[in-house]
């Protein structure tokens, strides 16, 4: 059974920073994509990040985080991480974390095979 279990969440104050955390297991984690989706309520989910197969692979960003968040992973820990850096109120929401074995699938089709349960991050100005 698959299981991604984000960590790292909290509340922050504008233009500070968290790390999100989150830990795969149940499957072959370097054979998969990884990616961060987020939903502030009453919008839909969106992309903010993914990260092929190997470590220190390449990374893709929504533009609204370009700049500020970075995405890593570590294949011998089977986790990924989000560095959230100069956050703004406009990045409030609850962030999933996601696999796939295909990056389209979370890119582009914003449909990976795996959902994680969501760790909320709340932004105050």
């Amino acid at each position: 059974q698959v299981q991604l279990v984000e960590s790292g969440g909290g509340l922050a104050q504008a233009g500070g920073s968290l790390r999100l955390s989150c830990a795969a297991s149940g499957l072959s984690f370097s054979d998969y994509a990884m990616g961060w989706f987020r939903q502030a309520p009453g919008k839909e989910r969106e992309f903010v990040a993914a990260v092929i197969r190997r470590s220190g692979g390449s990374t893709l960003f929504a533009d609204s985080v370009k700049g500020r968040f970075t995405i890593y992973r570590d294949n011998a820990k089977n986790t990924v991480y989000l560095q959230m850096n100069s956050l703004k109120p406009e990045d409030t929401a609850v962030y999933y974390c996601s696999a796939d074995l295909k990056l389209h699938n979370i890119v582009e089709l914003h449909a990976p095979s795996y959902w994680g349960q969501g760790t909320q991050v709340t932004v105050s100005s």
